[in-house]
């Protein structure tokens, strides 16, 4: 008598025909020498179930070992992570190409906001938003994330500059939350600028940020975040700000020594914040410290280009001082007008020298660890959040070398297929 076998288990998706898998392992930030050590596994497939990933493994095992709802090919394509946007401002009303314009006649980021522009520019659109409004718009900017293969996105307020509008950003950030496939991390960022009305008053704003905005923003935000320029907040009035918050149990989250070396890393690292970012005229001191105290920097190598500066963040030099970095868009109306990390890995590879092994771990693992989501998602093994993206590649090492197309095939989030070119999303 022919003993009984075990039934194959019930699994709601499993991902079959797979060409390459590329991963990071692990559920903490890579860094130095490590950021480029990847798993790379041909012949697999992907078992998920209950928005997790069940079993990853030869295909021919988890068919036996599985039975699936529903099976998505890859059709020999290579899959990954989904993407972790970890610095972007998608709350606005308003576009700002004329800007853009100005730049390309030769204007600089400063001179156009001296004269009225860059982020002060987008206020008054937001102020005379609704929330339903900033939320549509919203919506309509992660149909095209997603599209990208960005699954988790980290989004700031910072367009409003009253304790009302920066909550009403806030509100919008939820709304989509819960109506999109795209997770959103709210950060609040109310350090952006002086407002208007605060016009040679800084210390008094500072004082509604601290006092006003900070208490009402706890409990809708994972993070608070300050521009530290000498234009706009020095180191002093940085530090009260994010002490303040971290105060309160907000992340810190920082824009540091982007337009000039001020010492913002330094302050970074000092606060313990979850990130530095910007970073592009960093010292070699502000480097060490990154290191040294774990505080990973946000790199934005599209932000360099957009803005048509010349000084790049010293990504190759933080990597070998022992920095974890992270990639992201910075999309913003203002200054880099970009949805995409496949451009923003490919950039990473011609402008920093990152493989694209590196490129990928800092778009996917170390994002997420910024966020502090590094245990939950960020890699394809049992037990992360099933977020993957499939797509039409060969391989890994063409996440860098090919420019310009969207590569996408497939998007899932918690372990269901939300996009395909050929089913565009709703918002879309």
């Amino acid at each position: 008598m022919q003993a009984p076998t075990d039934s194959p288990e019930t699994v709601d998706l499993l991902i079959t025909g797979i060409g390459e898998l590329a991963t990071p392992l692990g559920d903490v930030a890579v860094a130095g020498s490590a950021l480029g050590r990847i798993s790379v596994r041909r012949g697999v497939a992907i078992a998920c179930s209950k928005g997790r990933i069940v079993a990853v493994g030869p295909e021919s095992e988890l068919r036996r070992s599985y039975a699936a709802m529903e099976e998505l090919s890859a059709e020999g394509g290579l899959v990954i992570p989904g993407l972790v946007d970890s610095h972007t401002h998608p709350v606005f009303a308003d576009t700002r190409e004329s800007e853009f314009e100005a730049r390309v006649a030769g204007k600089s980021y400063v001179q156009i906001a001296a004269e009225g522009g860059g982020i002060r520019s987008s206020l008054r659109g937001v102020r005379e938003s609704s929330v339903e409004d900033l939320t549509l718009g919203l919506l309509g900017r992660l149909d095209r994330f997603l599209a990208l293969g960005t699954t988790t996105l980290e989004a700031k307020t910072g367009y409003g500059l009253t304790v009302a509008d920066e909550l009403k950003g806030l509100d919008a950030i939820h709304a989509a939350d819960r109506s999109h496939a795209v997770d959103l991390i709210a950060t609040c960022l109310g350090g952006h600028d002086v407002p208007p009305e605060f016009e040679g008053r800084k210390e008094a704003w500072i004082d509604v940020v601290v006092n006003e905005l900070w208490p009402a923003a706890q409990g809708r935000a994972a993070f608070a975040d300050v521009f530290t320029e000498s234009h706009v907040f020095g180191l002093a009035d940085s530090r009260r700000m994010m002490e303040a918050a971290r105060e309160l149990g907000f992340g810190i989250r920082m824009h540091v020594d982007q337009l000039t070396s001020l010492g913002g890393a330094e302050l970074a690292a000092e606060l313990g914040a979850a990130s530095a970012d910007h970073l592009e005229h960093v010292s070699e001191r502000g480097m060490r410290a990154l290191a040294e105290s774990g505080v990973q920097p946000v790199l934005c190598p599209m932000v360099p280009l957009f803005l048509r500066e010349t000084q790049e963040a010293p990504a190759r030099a933080m990597v070998e001082a022992g920095c974890a970095p992270a990639l992201s868009t910075d999309f913003n109306p203002g200054s880099c007008y970009c949805m995409s990390l496949f451009e923003v890995m490919s950039w990473a590879a011609l402008r920093y020298g990152f493989s694209a092994a590196e490129a990928l771990t800092a778009a996917t693992l170390n994002a997420a660890a910024t966020l502090r989501l590094a245990e939950d998602r960020g890699t394809i093994e049992p037990g992360k959040r099933a977020d993957l993206v499939l797509t039409d590649l060969p391989n890994y090492h063409h996440l860098t070398y090919e420019l310009g197309r969207p590569p996408v095939r497939a998007v899932v989030k918690n372990g269901a297929v939300v996009f395909q070119p050929s089913a565009l999303p709703r918002h879309f």
